[in-house]
């Protein structure tokens, strides 16, 4: 069984998004245990209200330190789109997981570059919350793909 990290510029929130979250986080843990970690901090709300480049730096910074523990996954509107079978087979490594939801934003330059994959979830922008929960929704997807699961068809 792999362990799938989501890593996000957010703050943590106790609302309807959440409950639907935590359902396909459930749902998936038969296959996989996927973790969410909320990664915001003063200095990333100083940072955002400076400019976009200091705002990135700061992304940077508390994103680097789980780059090394795993295969890497940048969410990026200039990432490569797939679709739900390429997005399986992603998650067919027995090892540790990490995808990366950028700030406001999104990702400076040199840390897209030391990311493993960058993938965009559609051409759309989209409130974290609703990248969280596709991205959830696409993880459960996945491991039923891999899994044989009926819930893709």
């Amino acid at each position: 069984m792999n362990k799938i990290n989501i890593y996000q510029i957010a703050k943590s929130s106790n609302d309807e998004f959440n409950k639907i979250i935590e359902d396909f986080i459930k749902m998936s843990s038969k296959y996989s245990k996927v973790e969410i970690y909320n990664l915001f901090n003063k200095k990333i709300a100083k940072a955002q209200t400076i400019s976009d480049i200091e705002a990135k730096k700061s992304y940077s910074e508390v994103f680097e330190p789980f780059l090394n523990s795993g295969y890497n996954i940048a969410l990026d509107v200039l990432g490569k789109k797939i679709d739900s079978f390429e997005f399986a087979k992603l998650l067919q490594s027995n090892g540790t997981i990490n995808f990366f939801i950028g700030g406001a934003y999104g990702f400076e330059t040199e840390f897209l570059q030391k990311c493993d994959k960058k993938i965009s979830l559609s051409e759309l922008t989209m409130a974290h919350k609703i990248a969280n929960l596709v991205l959830c929704e696409q993880i459960f997807r996945g491991l039923c793909i891999i899994n044989n699961h009926p819930y893709h068809k």
